[in-house]
């Protein structure tokens, strides 16, 4: 079992640069803005020969109410207790502020060990910050610049000790971050899922469509951040979670908006962050609002997913608070296939993410949605459709020309893929192209999934033979034949 560290300390000290650097990838957003961080993230952290799980936490203020600098004090409290030792960082080129010296108090009381770190010490400028460290009473500081990667062998000393309180600490962890996000690339191709890989889910939607609450409500806590106001999840955190027997790795995302109202540096990045959740997803879960459902926003994220070839899961949020549900889902169901025809046969979950009412149906549409999207048929039953597809709707032929469909096969899943074989492959409209994907999801139970299919020109197999030479005994046989 490997230790778990938090990295804590007031705004904008540099605890999210820290993060990335010790997960060895951006993970985390960045920005000079101070309050980036609100939730916790969780990372498989490297230091020398130590493996452990690192935490970025938001910035600690005074605020213990239920405001929204409040909630998140509440949120970095709970990773404090959680965690085997706690990394306290100050801002060297400020030195020490009242408000590290009642986070240094609150540290020394509920923290089991505090190590003390001054970054951004490099130069000049950090050296009158990092002596001040001292007056904490918190121990030697460490003086570290996480940007620039000075005083990492520093703070792998004084982890050292406590890696040794836990035997497999240098032992790489089971389940790593790198391993989920490499083993399912940006094009959607990946190999056969290992056993016990974790199911990975992008939850998605516009701001205030209760994401991260419905994620609380699969975890059974309040793990992620929530609040009636709009916007407050800024970049994609991952959480992983046994939901009744299958492992699940969900992301909750930023909410996100319309181009054109997306100004700021921050959001921009929020967006780019959930657009990465997408891509690495196998599983998109668009939840919208039954309030203000299929706004045009919401059209936008769906085909995006879509066109990602990504599964598809929509579930509407808020049913509880719908009185005339009957009619309601009648005209939720109509519009769903009027407005996206691309993902028709997809599941629509009706759920309440603060009551949990209808989980166990989302779940079970998820793991049929990532079924179907890893599913594989064979050639030769393609091959037997496809003749009867031909037999019963044959391709047009334009300008008099005979359009042959001569084979068809999948070359691969996460989304199905398929090509056909043709002579003019040019010729075949889109509308017959649309005709044999839906008589696939039709045929062979694929709703909702995306399908990709593709016309290629079929090679003539005697086109490389030599033609026979023919002598005049041959040609005298041939006659005797006939005659």
């Amino acid at each position: 079992m490997s230790f778990t560290l938090a990295i804590v300390g007031r705004p904008n000290v540099g605890k999210s640069t820290l993060f990335n650097r010790l997960v060895g990838k951006r993970l985390a957003l960045v920005d000079d803005q101070p309050g980036v961080t609100r939730d916790l993230r969780e990372g498989s952290g490297r230091l020398g020969p130590l493996r452990f799980t690192v935490i970025d936490t938001a910035g600690l203020e005074e605020a213990t109410d239920e405001s929204l600098p409040g909630r998140m004090r509440a949120l970095t409290e709970r990773a404090v207790d959680m965690a085997d030792v706690c990394l306290f960082l100050i801002d060297a080129r400020v030195g020490v502020t009242p408000t590290d010296r009642i986070l240094g108090e609150l540290l020394r009381k509920r923290a089991p060990q505090v190590i003390l770190a001054a970054n951004k010490a490099e130069g000049r400028k950090g050296e009158q910050g990092f002596y001040d460290a001292y007056e904490l009473g918190l121990g030697e500081p460490l003086a570290i610049s996480a940007e620039h990667g000075i005083g990492m062998d520093d703070l792998l000393r004084a982890l050292e000790p406590v890696a040794e309180r836990f035997e497999d600490a240098t032992a790489i962890v089971d389940v790593d971050l790198d391993e989920i996000d490499d083993s399912v690339n940006e094009e959607g191709e990946g190999a056969i899922l290992p056993p016990g890989r974790p199911i990975q889910i992008a939850v998605v939607g516009r701001p205030n469509a209760g994401k991260s609450t419905l994620v609380n409500a699969i975890l059974g806590e309040d793990r992620l951040l929530t609040g009636p106001e709009a916007g407050i999840t800024r970049d994609a955190i991952a959480v992983s979670v046994d939901w009744d027997g299958v492992p699940f790795r969900i992301f909750d995302t930023a909410g996100m908006r319309k181009k054109a109202k997306v100004q700021e540096k921050l959001e921009k990045l929020s967006v780019s962050d959930g657009l990465r959740a997408v891509r690495f997803a196998e599983v998109v879960v668009v939840l919208l609002d039954v309030q203000i459902p299929f706004e045009s926003q919401d059209l936008r994220i769906a085909d995006l997913a879509e066109r990602e070839g990504r599964a598809v899961v929509v579930a509407v949020n808020k049913w509880d608070l719908e009185e005339e549900k009957s009619h309601k889902l009648n005209e939720l169901r109509e519009a769903f296939g009027r407005l996206l025809p691309q993902l028709r046969g997809a599941p629509m979950v009706m759920v309440s993410a603060l009551t949990g009412k209808g989980l166990d149906r989302l779940r079970a549409a998820i793991v049929k949605a990532h079924s179907v999207w890893n599913a594989r048929i064979s050639t030769a039953r393609l091959n037997r459709w496809l003749a009867g597809q031909i037999a019963d709707h044959p391709p047009p032929a334009p300008g008099g020309r005979r359009i042959r469909l001569r084979y068809m096969t999948q070359v691969k899943t996460r989304p199905p893929t398929f090509v056909v074989f043709c002579s003019h492959p040019e010729g075949v409209p889109d509308d017959y192209k649309r005709f044999l994907v839906n008589g696939l999801r039709r045929d062979f139970d694929m709703p909702g999934t995306p399908i990709r299919l593709y016309l290629r020109a079929g090679e003539n197999p005697y086109k490389d033979r030599k033609k026979p030479n023919v002598t005049a005994l041959d040609k005298h046989k041939a006659r005797r034949v006939r005659d």
